[in-house]
């Protein structure tokens, strides 16, 4: 469970969001003129992510610490890998490579994606609406 939450909270899209949920426990610095975001893994109480960030704000690299377990993934080739037609600038890297205490254990390459509408509206239905209201003034 621990390693499956690891690899969800260091992908490209889980990274800024356990970021944001890491609340003041987050902290951002430079390495080399790059930015460098630490924050703690959801669900993973001693794992600590260090996602260090290239020009456009995605993840390049994420290291996670766990115990004695040093998880690694690197993330290169950002592109829209959606069929010509149907582009929607839905970047996700081209290449993944993952690394457990130094060894390779995943090396994978993206080559197409179908990549649906990422933009839904759900509205909240008035009866759970009304629900949340009454629970928030008590």
């Amino acid at each position: 469970l621990q390693e499956r939450l690891i690899r969800l909270w260091s992908s490209p899209q889980g990274a800024p969001k356990a970021a944001t949920a890491g609340g003041d426990k987050t902290t951002v610095t430079h390495d080399t003129g790059k930015p460098v975001v630490t924050f703690p893994i959801p669900g993973v109480p001693s794992a600590i992510a260090k996602a260090t960030l290239n020009a456009q704000n995605q993840a390049e690299r994420v290291e996670v610490r766990n115990g004695d377990v040093v998880m690694e993934f690197t993330y290169t080739g950002y592109d829209d890998f959606n069929n010509p037609l149907n582009k929607i600038e839905a970047f996700i890297p081209g290449k993944l490579v993952e690394k457990r205490n130094g060894v390779i254990v995943r090396d994978l390459t993206t080559t197409e994606t179908e990549t649906g509408n990422l933009y839904v509206v759900m509205p909240v239905p008035k009866s759970v609406r009304d629900a949340s209201a009454a629970s928030a003034s008590r």
